[in-house]
């Protein structure tokens, strides 16, 4: 098949933020893969921070590590997780990173003495940006601006993108706008102003949306899509109804259904006779959701549980797993700190499986080693992702091995057993995000060991975000009292999976697994995780899962 000249597609957003950009754009990526169209995308994110690396979890949610070690904004594991591509630092770009370059590049003389301006240096920075993510091997780049407009953050982005389109022609651009259609119950009806207000600032801007996506919790009838077809200047064709759906995965079906897969190809000169879409392996994802209802339910330890999308791959992964199974995950979030208080109820008995995940600093760190005990003197199923793994050994440490006020340094400088700290080559470095080891390692896995035959493979790579790693000065002493180093990095020095044998499942990784696992292919961790849960859950009594406040279903 002839390769088409690459195609962009920006996805703006209005009225309010969290209407759902990001899945709308990952959900077109996905159509348009299903049309064999070769697509990548990129977040441009209006936030002056360089990066999300350094931002607190509650104001910003989950840091999302790439491949290449990019700590970047949590819709890349949307992008990843839809169109099943492994995308790198350049699909995310903040206002910070922007102006650093533009900044530096100033420093250098590179602008030959000019005054630096907006226009034309930053917005020729945002379009450069864009620009690198074209290559022979790519036909669609869907772009995402953060932001909503009106803000006057995204003010550049929204100049630059509009730019674009002058810059390389009109068939090769297409403007995808997503607004907000509310439902007023005293009057009973659907309003169309807070749309046409939106459109109205986007187009004054200079850019003129091609497609408004209409979001909605119900549909929008046929008069409404011609009222916004009439009052914004879109065909009626191109105004997207996109319904409230019952999981995220059905919304490429619900989009397709609404046409804006075939008329985004048709503004951007896409033949679909020769790229017609086959949905086949999508619905099949859908036809896994719908039927996936053997109850069980998952403990997730966290520092963050306020904000779940803190964990949003955790989550996402949890819900691969119980798709794999046919299983319907309900989460139970429990706050790490309150876990020494839980130890006399039955709250933590309840529980079919439990995942630790990673984190920062020293609060809640005794919850989760207490965590961890509990789930391996009562063989709960247990998860360690990154700290999770960290505070295995430091339990393994305390309770097995005999040294008493083991700890990591991290949270004891004072500790006689440092069996978590931070390695010698890494002691110098300065930069507050230069002593970690980020993106993709590859780890040797013990032949036999649990992990090995989960993978399937004894040669693995996982991508990590951390700066301690267990001591090997005490790596003897924790293999002597029956933990199992079932994988290291392939010079023997840095453990990158620990286990317990004769445990049903009690697995610690120093890596961040839940970033690769996908839809269709569950994470071999987190799936043998939930099959370890299962037989835990179908083992006991039938009982009612609760499903309250602290307990979330995952659709």
């Amino acid at each position: 098949m002839v390769p088409i000249v690459t195609k962009f597609v920006f996805v703006t957003g209005g009225v309010s933020s969290s209407l759902g950009k990001g899945l709308t754009a990952s959900s077109l990526g996905r159509l348009l893969k299903c049309r064999g169209l070769r697509v990548t995308m990129v977040k441009l994110d209006p936030y002056i921070n360089v990066d999300p690396g350094t931002m607190n979890p509650f104001e910003h949610g989950e840091v999302f590590v790439t491949e290449d070690g990019g700590e970047t904004d949590l819709d890349l594991g949307h992008y990843e997780r839809f169109i099943d591509e492994n995308l790198s630092r350049k699909s995310n770009a903040t206002t910070g990173s922007i102006y650093r370059e533009v900044i530096r590049k100033e420093r250098l003389g590179e602008y030959l003495g000019k005054t630096v301006q907006v226009i034309p240096h930053v917005t020729d920075e945002i379009k450069e940006r864009i620009r690198r993510l074209a290559d022979e091997n790519v036909d669609i780049v869907i772009v995402e601006v953060g932001g909503t407009v009106g803000d006057i953050e995204i003010v550049p982005f929204l100049e630059a993108i509009r730019q674009f389109r002058h810059d390389i022609g009109r068939d090769n651009v297409c403007y995808v706008h997503l607004t907000l259609v509310p439902y007023l119950a005293p009057s009973g009806e659907q309003k169309t102003k807070p749309t046409q207000h939106s459109v109205t600032e986007l187009r004054g801007r200079g850019v003129q949306p091609d497609v408004i996506v209409c979001r909605s919790d119900q549909p929008i009838s046929d008069g409404l899509k011609r009222k916004i077809s009439l009052l914004c200047d879109v065909a009626v064709e191109g105004v997207i109804s996109a319904v409230d759906a019952p999981s995220i995965y059905e919304i490429p079906l619900v989009l397709h259904e609404e046409g804006l897969d075939r008329v985004v190809c048709k503004m951007l000169q896409i033949d679909e006779v020769r790229h017609p879409v086959d949905l086949s392996s999508w619905e099949r994802v859908v036809s896994q959701v719908s039927s996936s209802d053997r109850p069980v339910r998952i403990g997730v330890v966290g520092k963050y549980i306020n904000l779940p999308d803190a964990y949003l791959s955790v989550v996402e992964a949890l819900r691969h797993a119980g798709f794999h199974h046919g299983a319907k995950v309900a989460v139970d979030w429990i706050q790490a700190e309150e876990v020494p208080d839980l130890l006399g109820t039955e709250r933590l008995h309840q529980l079919d499986g439990m995942v630790i995940p990673g984190g920062f600093g020293e609060r809640g760190i005794e919850g989760k080693v207490t965590a961890a005990r509990f789930a391996r003197e009562h063989d709960v199923p247990c998860l360690g992702l990154c700290l999770g793994l960290q505070v295995m050994v430091i339990d393994a440490a305390r309770h097995l091995a005999g040294m008493d006020r083991a700890n990591s340094r991290e949270f004891d400088s004072l500790t006689p057993y440092p069996v978590i700290d931070l390695m010698d080559d890494q002691q110098n470095v300065v930069d507050k995000g230069g002593t970690m080891r980020l993106g993709a390692y590859v780890a040797q896995l013990l032949a036999g060991s649990v992990v090995a035959d989960a993978y399937g493979a004894e040669v693995v790579s996982e991508r990590h975000r951390h700066r301690f790693e267990v001591n090997p000065r005490f790596r003897g002493r924790l293999e002597e009292a029956g933990l199992v180093c079932s994988g290291s990095s392939p010079d023997g020095r840095l453990v990158e999976f620990v286990e317990l044998p004769g445990h049903p499942f009690w697995v610690g990784t120093q890596a961040h697994p839940e970033f690769k696992s996908r839809p269709d292919r569950a994470h071999p961790l987190f799936r043998e995780l939930l099959g370890a849960a299962l037989v835990r859950a179908e083992g006991r009594l039938p009982r009612l899962l609760d499903i309250d406040a602290d307990v979330g279903a995952l659709p």
